[in-house]
């Protein structure tokens, strides 16, 4: 293909992508999810290393919709303030749950940005961070139960179970039950 090709199917995907980016949004979605991945992206004539924000939400219909893929220069909690006011000149009023790793700078922009709304810290992120406190040899069967705590039917019966595998583990993996019993608390909202 040609020069000119080439040209005019960038200029329409970066309009379609700008369409994207810019489209207005429900005023109420009970839960958002958001995260940020790390891609190589072009920026300023060279190959950088970039976060990647990504909003899903789930609107009152219970359709899911990408609300924003922005790359960012880094994760903070200017930067993610930055996309949550975007997120609300879009037409974004209301938001009841946000689900979210721990990322403190990603925790102090929603409780600025999304007053009286519920948080909850991702289950995967959360497991990660208490796993990575275990021998490799034990994570698999570890990780399985560990598993079960979010596949309680009640809350108090995910505490119970919880506290019994503190209780069974505690001498035996104590950092990665320090972790469980600092963020259980978080991770069942």
């Amino acid at each position: 293909i040609s020069r000119g090709q080439v040209s005019q199917m960038t200029k329409e995907l970066n309009e379609q992508v700008e369409a994207f980016r810019n489209r207005p949004l429900e005023k109420t979605y009970p839960v958002i999810w958001v995260d940020a991945l790390y891609e190589k992206i072009r920026y300023d004539h060279r190959v950088v290393i970039m976060a990647v924000q990504v909003v899903i939400g789930i609107d009152e219909t219970g359709k899911r919709d990408i609300l924003a893929i922005e790359p960012m220069q880094e994760e903070s909690e200017a930067t993610y303030k930055t996309l949550f006011d975007k997120l609300k000149a879009r037409g974004l009023e209301e938001v009841w749950l946000v689900v979210s790793d721990a990322h403190p700078g990603l925790c102090k922009a929603i409780k600025m940005s999304f007053v009286g709304c519920s948080w909850q810290r991702c289950k995967v992120h959360f497991m990660r961070n208490i796993l990575a406190r275990v021998p490799s040899k034990d994570k698999e069967s570890f990780a399985a139960r560990l598993k079960q705590i979010w596949l309680q039917p009640d809350d108090a019966t995910a505490q119970f179970y919880a506290e019994s595998l503190m209780d069974e583990y505690e001498a035996s993996y104590p950092e990665a039950i320090q972790t469980l019993e600092e963020g259980l608390e978080d991770s069942l909202q």
